[in-house]
């Protein structure tokens, strides 16, 4: 995520763990793209995930390798480090799987220590993390529909009962914003306002991989830039679309976000009744 900030003009502090070869290779891509960090070290191998292409059929084939456990002491120190980057008034974004040996409310207490700290905690995760966190209450939450699926304990045939799935989280206070990616079929904002439904600009998609990371990079940016939720979720699509449209694991590019971005904002968008 830090890394689409940066490539679309904003800044940010990504907090992560680093360990062995993997790691110390990680940390230097990572200062080599001019991102801001805050790196901390762990005894383990920060662990590798395996992008394959298959030409033939255009089929994309990833495989997450397990990471490495982490003590109390590591993690503690990626907890604290996280809580110190954090401002009144701005964004802290809860993004990916826990590390083995993590406690499943690890990012429940940074949204716990970001609402008493005046900030907005944003989550994209999955399970017990995920449960965990909208227990507690976040600003905003992006799951995708598998994701939605398993926390609200239901099969989620289509987008309506997506949305409904959506508003319940919206109306019981677990989040006050919703962003939920449906891949192809575009992207679905729920508040307790209404839903808006944006459809993905019709472009040659060459990979999907980082295209999550990207929307959720955009929005949280155009709202800490002060946009209106409307015309950040216009951002989001853009960026997910953009990197959808990169090789492998390039990611977008700022001058094909802002293109989509403005083509998006001459499109209708659906209403709440359009949405189901």
């Amino acid at each position: 995520m830090s890394r689409v900030i940066h490539r679309l003009g904003g800044q940010s502090i990504a907090v992560y763990a680093v360990g062995g070869p993997t790691g110390q290779a990680y940390r230097q891509l990572l200062e080599a793209d001019g991102i801001i960090g805050r790196a901390i070290p762990i005894r383990g191998s920060t662990r590798e995930n395996v992008t394959i292409d298959e030409t033939a059929t255009g089929r994309q084939f990833r495989f997450v390798l397990q990471g490495p456990l982490l003590s109390d002491e590591e993690w503690g120190a990626c907890l604290e480090a996280t809580l110190r980057t954090m401002v009144p008034g701005g964004f802290v974004v809860a993004s990916g799987s826990l590390a083995p040996g993590m406690p499943d409310d690890f990012y429940a207490r940074l949204a716990r220590a970001a609402r008493e700290g005046g900030v907005r905690c944003v989550v994209d995760a999955s399970g017990p993390a995920l449960a965990a966190a909208l227990a507690e209450g976040v600003f905003l939450v992006k799951p995708s529909g598998r994701e939605l699926g398993e926390l609200v304990g239901r099969e989620l045939p289509d987008v309506g009962a997506k949305v409904d799935a959506s508003r319940e989280l919206v109306a019981r206070g677990a989040a006050e914003v919703v962003a939920l990616t449906l891949g192809a079929e575009g992207a679905v904002l729920v508040t307790a306002e209404g839903v808006t439904r944006l459809e993905v600009p019709p472009v040659e998609v060459r990979s999907t991989v980082g295209a999550g990371d990207s929307f959720l990079a955009a929005l949280v940016l155009r709202l800490a830039q002060g946009r209106d939720l409307a015309a950040a979720f216009r951002a989001a699509v853009a960026a997910g679309t953009a990197t959808a449209m990169t090789e492998a694991t390039e990611l977008c590019h700022r001058d094909d976000v802002e293109r989509l971005e403005a083509l998006l904002a001459t499109r209708p968008t659906a209403s709440t009744a359009q949405a189901r």
